[in-house]
């Protein structure tokens, strides 16, 4: 069957080829009837636009930025990584796809950097902060001057961004509570969890998970409270110091975020690795190693590679109209042991 044309709709419906043009682009300058005409001979016609040759015709560039944490952390370098791979391969075809670091620890130098981006000549926005008051505000600003902004990796549901990207971290939570469990068997005792800051969105459903898990099928196992970093290696030693000492009948650890390498260090000093349970999140070089050398049991981890290149094509289709494929872009939980790392 042969696919219907820009002419064929322009003859349907009884107009010009340029007032077509200007309908499947969306430019308000055509008269109503004639819209309604266009639109009718679409449907009636079942045309479906080749956005790519479109844009390629008006040599449209989309202009992208990831908004990332700064500081020292392994996982953010990996989707730093990703999108510069992303950058030089055919999904990032007329797209210049940059990345901004800031301290998302502050919400307010959080705002100032996004305020600085110019939002003339941006099309999409990929975050990665926690939802505080000040950012919520900052990207209602930026999705009223018709920027599309996705969340990624960490969900903002009360900002509305336009999609998230990422595993979902409720399941995650529960997944480490399951391996938790199956790994302590019927051992009593107490489960460490730490996180850099339960400010973060991914933190706080990973949490909720873990505890629906643990008190439902594992009540003999204790979550103590939330230990946070906030990116601070002597807070973490210390803390990990006090905490080891004050339960003895510690038999987990469960590092919900990022400080894994700190973490780690602490414990070696402060606790025998070997004789704990240690499930963490994320794939770097950090916690590879640490998981060959078997003092991570297990790690939750989210394909970056995936995570990164699902954010630009969500942002490509929102600017282009088109849907989105809802399984192509699901992240997927995955579970990482010794003995299937590839």
């Amino acid at each position: 069957m042969v696919k219907p044309t820009v002419h064929d709709i322009a003859r349907e419906a009884g107009v010009s080829l340029s007032t077509v043009d200007r309908v499947l682009n969306g430019r308000a300058d055509v008269r109503p009837k004639n819209a309604e005409r266009v639109k009718a001979a679409v449907k009636k016609l079942g045309y479906v636009r080749d956005t790519h040759a479109a844009n390629l015709a008006r040599q449209r560039l989309y202009r992208f930025v990831f908004v990332l944490p700064d500081g020292p952390n392994h996982f953010i370098e990996t989707i730093v990584t990703a999108v510069r791979e992303a950058s030089g391969s055919h999904l990032a075809d007329r797209a210049q796809v940059e990345v901004m670091l800031v301290n998302a620890g502050d919400p307010h130098a959080v705002v100032e950097r996004l305020k600085a981006l110019d939002l003339e000549t941006l099309d999409g926005v990929a975050i990665m902060v926690p939802e505080t008051p000040q950012v919520r505000d900052a990207i209602a600003h930026i999705k009223s001057a018709g920027t599309y902004v996705v969340a990624i990796v960490s969900d903002l549901p009360n900002s509305r961004c336009h999609h998230f990207v990422g595993i979902d971290n409720f399941s995650a939570g529960q997944t480490a509570g399951a391996l938790l469990g199956k790994f302590l068997r019927n051992e009593t005792g107490s489960v460490l969890v730490v996180t850099n800051s339960m400010v973060s969105r991914d933190s706080i459903e990973r949490r909720y998970g873990l505890d629906e898990v643990i008190a439902r099928d594992y009540p003999y196992l204790k979550t103590l409270p939330t230990i946070e970093f906030y990116d601070d290696p002597d807070r973490i030693h210390e803390t990990l110091k006090h905490a080891v000492k004050a339960h003895p009948d510690l038999k987990a650890v469960y590092s919900m975020g990022t400080g894994n390498e700190a973490m780690l260090e602490a414990l070696r000093e402060t606790a025998s690795l070997k004789d704990l349970v240690v499930i963490a999140h994320d794939l770097t070089s950090v916690t590879r190693n640490a998981l060959v050398d078997g003092e991570i049991d297990a790690l939750i981890a989210q394909n970056v590679g995936h995570l990164v290149r699902s954010a630009i094509r969500v942002l490509r289709a929102k600017c282009d109209g088109t849907g989105i494929i809802e399984t192509q872009e699901k992240i997927r939980i995955e579970i990482l042991m010794r003995e299937n790392l590839t």
